[in-house]
């Protein structure tokens, strides 16, 4: 199994090193259950990327003069996405938001059966100020065992949390990952999520560690990382 380990300083920076990657080192397979079966995809075996500024602005990457090709995510969407992770709203037709795991709301726990759920993100935070910052079972969880049955189960599965040298860092678990459009916008929106949480503890933004077995391209994204790269690109996943 091929491991793709990278350092970068931001976010923008460690998706650029991963598009260009991915081109050399990702391997085509087709899927076989889930939202696209049928389809191909270029992937890592496996990836961990230390992002030491993940807070860092700009959050998201922009497109060089004379690349010619749209933004891998639009200006606004992170007035979108935000919400969808830090809080419990759920529009008509969601299975689930980040947002709902996260935050105070009901979880379906099988059929007509539903729980109450804390706010995991408040109970951190508080559980950091009153009891010190040496925790280890400080994580937010968004996996569910009913995650098993759905036909999109989510992507991001846990961040997990750690306060070092008064810094608060996130080690982030997403089973699948979309690298072009998906990464830098899950990230940027975490990112969000980290300084809010760092500010109400008291202590400042640290470092994302990230991990995935599934970090992949779809077939339109292919040739749009070479562009970016400025590299020939001969992978047919059509």
């Amino acid at each position: 199994m091929y491991k793709e380990i990278i350092t970068a300083t931001t976010i923008p920076d460690a998706w650029f090193q991963l598009i260009y990657n991915i081109l050399d080192n990702g391997r085509v397979f087709t899927i076989d259950q889930g939202s696209y079966v049928g389809q191909k995809r270029l992937e890592f075996d496996w990836i961990d990327v230390e992002i030491i500024q993940p807070t860092s602005q700009p959050l998201l990457p922009i497109m060089p003069e004379g690349c010619n090709i749209p933004p891998p995510v639009a200006d606004d969407y992170l007035d979108e996405y935000v919400p969808y992770l830090m809080t419990a709203d759920k529009k008509p037709g969601e299975d689930y938001t980040y947002g709902e795991r996260l935050c105070a709301g009901l979880i379906n726990v099988g059929g007509d059966e539903w729980i109450p759920t804390l706010n995991q993100i408040e109970n951190i935070i508080n559980t950091y100020k009153k009891k010190g910052y040496r925790n280890n079972q400080l994580i937010l969880q968004i996996a569910q065992p009913g995650d098993l049955i759905l036909n999109d189960p989510p992507c991001l599965r846990h961040i997990d949390t750690r306060i070092q040298d008064g810094k608060l860092h996130f080690f982030i678990y997403f089973r699948s990952w979309d690298l072009w459009g998906g990464f830098p916008a899950n990230l940027a929106g975490i990112a969000i999520l980290m300084k809010y949480m760092a500010a109400e503890i008291g202590v400042e933004c640290g470092q994302f560690i990230c991990s995935s077995k599934g970090l992949h391209l779809y077939d339109y994204a292919v040739d749009l990382a070479a562009v970016r790269c400025m590299k020939d690109c001969n992978i047919n996943l059509k």
